[in-house]
């Protein structure tokens, strides 16, 4: 798992991430969408997500969720992954762990006419493993021409109907707590935390539906 240096602000890494989509001919989705003033979501350990970057220094054993969509020749990509600053607590490390695990097992159930409501019970199954607890309010979601678009996809046991197709796009973005899965927004009506301050982590992928199962169109070459 990469590892974050302490000292460095979520601002300099908006900054970075900013540059280097812009030198790659592409455009950050997330700026100014919705009224949202960064490139980059960066959610660090109670945030659930959509942290706004800022100039508070990240400390020694913080979490850090980056969230990144990129919108290149008509389409958005979308995609995150909880990184580690300095010296992370063992608590922490196997919440990121089992997280990322949640992602990668929900992936791989994933195939033409498989009801998306398998997604959620994979992913609460194994957090359950675990006794983490599944974000509920927040969900994946359709991808591509646009930002945000059907279907929405649960990371929680549910009933919902409907299967997916060949060649349709989404995200799976599962976000686990050690504590309460009760979200609170704050004031500025974008970053969310958890009710009691425990830790979250949280993966995403883009995937595409393919006639062997699903293909990540996220997936980092390095």
């Amino acid at each position: 798992m990469f590892c974050w240096q302490p000292g460095i602000t979520t601002d300099e890494i908006d900054e970075v991430v900013h540059q280097m989509i812009i030198d790659n001919g592409a455009y950050p989705s997330p700026l100014g969408y919705g009224g949202f003033p960064k490139s980059v979501c960066t959610s660090v350990n109670e945030c659930i997500c959509h942290g706004i970057p800022d100039s508070r220094p990240l400390q020694d054993g913080d979490i850090i969720n980056i969230d990144v969509t990129v919108y290149l020749n008509g389409y958005h990509g979308d995609t995150s992954a909880t990184f580690f600053c300095g010296d992370v607590s063992e608590e922490a490390r196997n919440l990121v762990k089992v997280t990322k695990e949640s992602l990668d097992k929900a992936i791989s159930i994933c195939a033409p006419g498989v009801e998306f409501k398998k997604i959620g019970k994979t992913i609460h199954d194994h957090a359950d493993k675990f006794g983490y607890g599944v974000v509920r309010q927040f969900v994946g979601h359709g991808v591509g021409r646009v930002f945000h678009a059907d279907p929405v996809v649960l990371h929680f046991r549910n009933n919902d109907g409907g299967r997916m197709v060949l060649n349709q796009t989404f995200t799976i973005e599962p976000m686990l707590t050690i504590g309460s899965i009760n979200p609170v927004m704050w004031d500025d009506d974008w970053t969310v935390v958890t009710e009691d301050g425990s830790l979250s982590a949280q993966f995403e992928h883009t995937i595409l539906i393919t006639e062997d199962g699903a293909e990540i169109l996220t997936q980092c070459e390095a």
